[in-house]
């Protein structure tokens, strides 16, 4: 396969990935039940951090292959699933030697602002009415978060950055057509997400809003963290912990046979 990446956007703990963001991979098994993967068949895992979806594809009977662009999700993938093979590689410049029978994918594409170039390598990768199932940040993804941490970061003179990219339905669907997917399943739905205990909201601007806060010192972002969570309390922290304002977009297609 392809050569791995230059550089990573993100950049990820993996022992606080697995257990305080859990809740990545758990969520993640409807997808895997989406894809249905079969015994025999070739899978590639886009995005696999620390393999446990790639695992479970594997425990159908299906061979997967796992890929991402930490190379520390990577080497903790290796570690934990021996029996799966994990690819350092970039999801917009990857090649294969051999076809997939499906390319899956889960809550990766959003970090990724070139689509066009991933779903370049995805349909490549794919045998001729090969599918295509993913889940990713939808349309108002974190919509909250996002306003109050601009917000906190304006208040302070900084930017105000958007790391991620959440499509409508009907924007990704034109995006998978015009790559030579039929588009047989889209859903864009709204999936509070709870993150536990007091720090839930700090741990997870740590772990995925590192790129917002970017160039910031340490006490600013101490600063703009404490501000946020001020700014979301009063709707979206219950009994003890806080709740994420989730949507995603799922989808299935596949490769057209011309």
């Amino acid at each position: 396969m392809s050569q791995p990446p230059d550089e990573a956007r993100n950049q990820w703990n993996t022992s606080t990935y697995d257990d305080a963001h859990s809740f990545v991979y758990e969520y993640g098994a409807d997808v895997v039940g989406l894809l249905d993967p079969q015994a025999g068949e070739r899978i590639l895992d886009l995005g696999c951090g620390t393999g446990h979806l790639t695992q479970q594809i594997a425990e159908a009977g299906a061979t997967a292959v796992g890929l991402d662009q930490s190379a520390e999700m990577v080497a903790a993938a290796r570690d934990s699933y021996p029996n799966c093979e994990f690819v350092h590689a970039d999801a917009r410049d990857f090649t294969v030697d051999e076809p997939f029978d499906a390319v899956f994918s889960n809550a990766a594409l959003h970090w990724i602002e070139d689509q066009d170039a991933v779903l370049d390598s995805v349909v490549d990768a794919l045998r001729p009415g090969g599918r295509f199932v993913a889940e990713l940040g939808g349309s108002g993804n974190i919509a909250a978060i996002v306003s109050a941490t601009h917000a906190e970061l304006a208040a302070r003179g900084y930017e105000t950055p958007m790391p991620w990219y959440f499509p409508t339905v009907g924007e990704y669907a034109s995006w998978l057509e015009a790559h030579g997917f039929e588009v047989r399943y889209a859903r864009l739905f709204d999936r509070p997400t709870e993150l536990d205990g007091e720090d839930g909201l700090a741990t997870w601007m740590e772990g995925f809003g590192d790129s917002l806060l970017a160039g910031l010192s340490a006490a600013d972002q101490q600063a703009v963290i404490d501000g946020v969570e001020d700014r979301l309390r009063g709707d979206y922290f219950a009994d003890g912990s806080w709740i994420a304002d989730y949507r995603r977009l799922r989808i299935v297609a596949v490769v057209k046979d011309n």
